[in-house]
């Protein structure tokens, strides 16, 4: 396997040309999706459009994820899709990173080549106590589709693997396949996140890294929901517990203030377009109470929840003294647009304010909270299908409150 990395030297040659481009006109990486330019943070929210589709050597850019080191630098991760638009074929692991909370982003530099198969799903956890950014991933032949994969007529499987960066996502470890640990025989279909996975930091199982996953069944070819854990700072992984019903996949957890945690998941019930949710009690080992949000309408497609502040943190210049949940997706029932982000003051259990960020077509997203307290969101979206573009875009909780 082909494994690539960009020097410190390299990344410093290139921020230049970085911060030229954040200034660009509307058709400059820099432009917002929404027709506007990339600029200051005036209207409360700022919008960059950090991967665009055939630009760079890649025909299309697609899976955000993103993450905030303990230093605050920000990690924008996608993938970089050779061929087309498709899941499967020549994919490889992308990343772009800011040293300024997102004002001016680096080159992207190359996480993961494995020459024409396919390195997909990043999902990144930062783990606070050692500084170290774990990134897990998932691997298939460029060949082998996902149809073939669950039929079984594959000629290799869907395989997991983890790296990690020590030196804020400048370089990054060779890729360890964890497949043996993380996936059980008789799953087929597999995959990590796409989005963040989280350190419990309270309780218990304090310092765990809890990473969301999903999978199918062979016998079955039933979609669930599971997690994996870390107890050693990412030097092993653990199986967590599956949902305990199906028709889900796509996930994010998030920490509640009762020490639970809670799975929210991409839902398959047609009949019901809105997303479900879990919970769990001994931090990711088993799963259970699956309901579906009534509030968290859906078109059938991946969503971010994080958690933005507990309630003891008091905001800057005082105020209430809430614990604040964000959670972000294409809020439609009949297609994927009005990328959405809403907040909870009650650990999800309702969602009083809702803000859209693009009324057109968007698709998949990864919330950030940034180390000067603003907020990002990373998401696909475009003008006339939601996958022109990945774009950054930087809020504080007053834009989101409509203030």
């Amino acid at each position: 396997m082909r494994y690539k990395t960009i020097s410190a030297m390299a990344l410093l040659l290139t921020v230049a040309m970085a911060l030229s481009s954040a200034l660009g006109g509307d058709d400059s990486p820099a432009a917002s999706a929404d027709g506007g330019s990339g600029g200051g943070d005036r209207s409360g929210v700022r919008k960059m459009k950090l991967f665009v589709s055939g630009r760079d050597g890649y025909h299309t850019y697609r899976i955000p994820a993103a993450a905030c080191t303990l230093k605050g630098t920000v990690l924008a991760f996608c993938e970089g899709r050779k061929g087309g638009r498709s899941d499967a074929g020549n994919i490889d692991i992308l990343l772009k990173r800011s040293t300024d909370n997102g004002e001016a982003f680096s080159a992207q530099q190359v996480v993961w080549d494995d020459g024409a198969n396919t390195c997909g799903n990043p999902c990144p956890v930062v783990d606070v106590e050692t500084g170290t950014i774990w990134l897990l991933m998932t691997w298939n032949l460029g060949t082998d589709n996902e149809r073939q994969i669950i039929d079984r007529k594959s000629k290799d499987t869907r395989r997991v693997f983890v790296t990690h960066s020590t030196d804020e996502g400048q370089t990054w470890a060779k890729p360890a396949e964890i497949t043996a640990a993380a996936k059980k025989p008789d799953w087929t279909w597999y995959a990590t996140g796409p989005g963040a996975g989280i350190q419990i930091t309270r309780g218990q199982h304090r310092g765990r890294l809890v990473v969301p996953c999903d999978h199918i069944e062979a016998g079955t070819k039933k979609y669930y929901s599971h997690s994996i854990f870390s107890d050693d700072h990412g030097r092993s992984w653990k199986l967590g517990g599956s949902t305990p019903r199906d028709k889900v996949n796509e996930c994010q957890v998030v920490e509640l203030t009762d020490g639970r945690l809670m799975l929210n998941m991409r839902n398959y019930d047609r009949a019901q377009h809105k997303r479900q949710v879990a919970f769990s009690a001994d931090g990711g080992r088993t799963w259970a109470h699956q309901r579906f949000d009534e509030t968290l309408i859906e078109p059938i497609c991946q969503a971010s929840i994080r958690r933005a502040r507990w309630p003891q943190d008091k905001p800057k210049g005082g105020g209430a003294d809430k614990g604040m949940i964000l959670f972000s997706n294409p809020a439609s029932e009949k297609g994927r647009t009005n990328m959405t982000v809403r907040l909870s003051y009650d650990d999800g259990q309702t969602w009083p304010i809702a803000k859209p960020l693009h009324p057109g077509p968007a698709a998949y997203s990864d919330l950030a909270v940034l180390a000067d307290g603003r907020l990002a969101c990373l998401y696909e979206a475009g003008q006339r299908n939601p996958y022109e573009s990945i774009v950054f875009a930087r809020f504080d909780i007053d834009w989101l409150k409509g203030r």
